[in-house]
């Protein structure tokens, strides 16, 4: 479900799903506005959503473990890490 919000950089086409044609228009294709799940793109779009979102509450990505988040409140320390099952 996290990468149906994802933003796609490209214009991506889809033809009609099996049963779901418009009759008389069958050979008509879709344009995604965004992600969808199973598209290759998904998981690029969604982490780069991530990436944008924890960075404007003021999250640093850690150099050395890509999953994990930090952001430093006064004395508190704030970690974010992140698990994505069905990764490709």
């Amino acid at each position: 479900t996290a990468f149906l919000h994802g933003v796609l950089k490209e214009e991506v086409f889809v033809s009609q799903p099996r049963g779901y044609e418009i009759k008389g228009q069958e050979g008509k294709v879709y344009k995604l506005r965004k992600a969808l799940y199973g598209l290759g793109q998904a998981p690029r779009a969604w982490n780069e959503k991530l990436n944008k979102v924890l960075g404007s509450l003021g999250f640093l990505k850690c150099s050395k473990e890509p999953v994990l988040y930090r952001k430093m409140e006064k004395e508190h320390v704030l970690l974010v890490a992140v698990y994505v099952d069905d990764m490709l």
